[in-house]
C-alpha cells in the first residue's frame, strides 16, 4: 500500500505542477495580445499638395506610415522627419517633391583687341592683321525645384564650342632709326608673330601673325627660305601638350603656316644643313610640376615635303636619362657642313654617332647645383670649318668645398681632331654664348661671345658683348658703350656675307630691341623701338 500511495501521490503533484504552467503560459499569452486602442498613433501625411491620415502601430517607421499611404519616393525627394524615425506619438509628415532639370545656354565670347607697334608704317596709320572672331561658350545650369518652385541655380559644366580669335591690329609709330642695307634675310619675332627684313632694314613684312609663337623654336634654313618655328599649345589642350611645331614659307607672299605634326619641343629643333626641307628636334614630356617637362633626350631625323608630308623619318637617339638632371634636357648643335651633331647637357659636351647612335662625351662637366627648378647647360658654337667647336666649361673655385657650386665659368675650344680641350677666356659667366662668324671671306675667324658684368653672380647679371680671334687673342668688348646697362643672356646671330667689301653685322637683342653692331668698327645701330622683341636669326 505504501508503494501504491507513494505512486499515486508523485503523479497527482506532477499533474497539478502540469496544470499550473499551462496556465500560466495562457495568462502570458492573453497579457500579451494587442491592444488596438492603446498601441495606435495618428499620422497626418502632407504630400504633393493633400493632406491625408492614416493609423500605424506605435513603433512603426516614418517610411511605413508612407508605404501604407501608398506614397512612392523619388531619389531626390525631401521627408520631414527622416523616414528612419520611429512613429511613438501622433505626428505630421511632410514630403517635399524634389526635382532637377539641366538647361544649356550658349554665351559669346568677345575677341580680344591686341596692338602691334611697328616701325615700318607711318606714325598714327594702322593696318589690321588679323580680324577678330568671337568665340561661343556653352553653360549647363542645374535648376533645383521644391514642389515646383525653383529654389537654386547653378553652372553645372562649362564648354567652349568655339575658340574666340583676337583682333590685330598693326599701328605705325614714328621711328628715328634711319635704315641700312642688309644682306640676306633677318627674321624676328615680336609680340608672338614673326616678320622678316629683306634688302633693307626699313623693308619689313609679316609673315605669321597669330600671336602665339612661344619662341622656342625659331630658327631659318640654309638660304632663308623656310622658317621652322614652335606655337604654344591652347588653353584647352595644356594639360597634355605644351607647343607644336610648324615652318612657314618666307619666300611666297601670304603662304600659309605648314604644321609638321611634332608636339612638345623644349631644348632643340632645327634644320640640318645642306639636306633642303630635313629636320632635326627632340621632344619632352609634359609634367605639372615645375619646371612643366621631363625632357625624353631623344632625336630624330625626319625629311618633309613644301606641304608638311612626311617623306622619311628616322629615330637617331633612344629615350634616355640624359645624365645628372637629365629631366632638363639636351641641347643640339648642327656643323656648318652638316656632317657632325654636337649635343650639350648639363654634365657633358660631346658628339653624336648618328650612325650608330651613341653619345660620345669630349668635355665632362661638373654639374652645376642650381638648387632650383631648372638646369644649367652650356652654349656651343661651331667654326666655319666645323672642327673647332665652343663651349663653356665649370670650372671648380678654390674657396668652396662643393664644386657643384662653383660660380667659375670659363670658355673653351675643343679640337675635334685631336680631341683637346682648351680653355681660352676665364671667368665669363655661364651664358657666353659664344658664335663664330660663318663666313668664307674672313681674313681671320672672329668669335662672338658674352661676358658677365658680375662674373661670380653670372645666373643674375647683365652681360657684354665681346669678340676675340678663334685662339682667344685680340680680345675686347663692343657693346654696349661703358656705364650702359647690360645685355640680357642669349645667343648673338652672324649676318651673311656675299663678298669680301660687305660688312657682317652681328644681330642682337638690347632692351627688346634689334641692334646691329659692326664688330670691327664697333658701330652699333638700333633698328627696332617696339621692345618686344624676344628671338632673331639671319641667313
Amino acid at each position: 500500500m505504501c508503494k501504491l500511495n507513494s505512486t499515486f501521490t508523485t503523479c497527482r503533484f506532477i499533474s497539478v505542477a502540469l496544470i499550473a504552467l499551462i496556465s500560466a503560459i495562457l495568462l502570458v499569452a492573453c497579457n500579451t495580445q494587442p491592444d488596438d486602442t492603446t498601441t495606435s498613433v495618428n499620422v497626418t501625411i502632407i504630400a504633393d499638395g493633400r493632406q491625408s491620415q492614416i493609423t500605424v502601430l506605435s513603433g512603426s517607421s516614418v517610411q511605413n506610415a508612407l508605404e501604407k499611404a501608398n506614397i512612392q519616393l523619388n531619389p531626390l525627394d525631401k521627408v520631414e522627419p527622416p523616414t528612419f524615425t520611429a512613429i511613438e506619438n501622433s505626428i505630421q509628415i511632410k514630403v517635399t517633391r524634389v526635382t532637377e532639370e539641366f538647361i544649356l545656354e550658349e554665351k559669346v565670347i568677345p575677341f580680344e583687341r591686341q596692338t602691334v607697334r611697328n616701325e615700318a608704317l607711318p606714325a598714327g596709320q594702322t593696318m589690321l592683321i588679323q580680324p577678330g572672331v568671337n568665340g561661343i561658350q556653352q553653360i549647363t545650369y542645374r535648376i533645383v525645384r521644391e514642389n515646383g518652385i525653383e529654389v537654386s541655380r547653378s553652372v553645372f559644366k562649362v564648354s567652349t564650342l568655339t575658340e574666340s580669335n583676337p583682333e590685330i591690329v598693326m599701328v605705325g609709330v614714328q621711328t628715328p632709326f634711319t635704315a641700312i642695307p642688309i644682306p640676306g634675310k633677318l627674321a624676328y619675332l615680336t609680340a608672338g608673330n614673326a616678320w622678316i627684313m629683306e634688302n633693307t632694314t626699313g623693308e619689313r613684312h609679316p609673315l605669321v601673325t597669330t600671336g602665339d609663337l612661344d619662341g622656342r623654336v625659331f630658327s631659318l634654313s640654309d638660304k632663308g627660305e623656310w622658317l621652322l618655328f614652335t606655337r604654344k599649345a591652347k588653353e584647352d589642350e595644356a594639360d597634355n601638350l605644351i607647343n607644336t611645331l610648324w615652318m612657314i614659307n618666307t619666300s611666297k607672299p601670304d603662304a600659309d603656316p605648314v604644321y609638321l605634326r611634332v608636339q612638345n619641343i623644349v631644348h632643340f629643333a632645327d634644320w640640318v644643313p645642306g639636306l633642303g626641307l630635313t629636320i632635326s628636334y627632340s621632344t619632352v614630356e609634359p609634367r605639372p610640376t615645375a619646371p612643366g617637362w621631363q625632357a625624353n633626350n631623344d632625336l630624330y631625323i625626319m625629311t618633309i615635303n613644301e606641304n608638311g608630308g612626311i617623306l622619311k623619318k628616322e629615330k637617331i637617339l633612344e629615350e634616355n636619362s640624359g645624365g645628372i638632371y637629365g629631366w632638363w634636357g639636351t641641347n643640339f648643335s648642327w656643323s656648318p657642313n652638316g656632317q657632325q651633331l654636337a649635343y650639350a647637357r648639363p654634365d657633358s659636351v660631346g658628339i653624336v654617332d648618328t650612325e650608330k647612335g651613341l653619345m660620345l662625351p669630349l668635355l665632362d662637366i661638373v654639374p652645376l647645383q642650381t638648387r632650383s627648378d631648372w638646369a644649367w647647360v652650356p652654349g656651343l658654337g661651331w667654326n666655319s670649318d666645323s672642327n673647332l667647336l665652343y663651349t663653356v666649361n665649370h670650372v671648380s673655385a678654390s674657396n668652396l668645398t662643393s664644386v657643384e657650386e662653383s660660380p667659375d665659368f670659363d670658355l673653351c675650344v675643343i679640337l675635334l681632331q685631336d680631341q683637346q680641350v682648351i680653355n681660352i677666356v676665364r671667368q665669363t659667366g655661364m651664358f657666353a654664348y659664344p658664335s663664330p662668324a660663318i663666313t668664307r671671306f674672313n681674313k681671320y675667324f672672329p668669335v662672338a661671345f658674352l661676358v658677365a658684368n658680375f662674373p661670380e653672380q653670372s645666373e643674375n647679371s647683365r652681360y657684354r658683348l665681346a669678340i676675340m680671334d678663334r685662339d682667344g687673342s685680340n680680345r675686347k668688348i663692343i657693346f654696349p658703350e661703358e656705364g650702359s646697362a647690360g645685355l640680357n643672356p642669349q645667343k648673338v646671330v652672324w649676318g651673311p656675307q656675299r663678298n669680301p667689301e660687305e660688312t657682317q653685322w652681328i644681330a642682337l637683342m638690347y632692351s627688346g630691341n634689334l641692334w646691329l653692331v659692326n664688330p670691327y668698327s664697333t658701330q652699333a645701330q638700333q633698328i627696332t623701338g617696339d621692345g618686344s622683341i624676344i628671338r632673331i636669326d639671319w641667313k
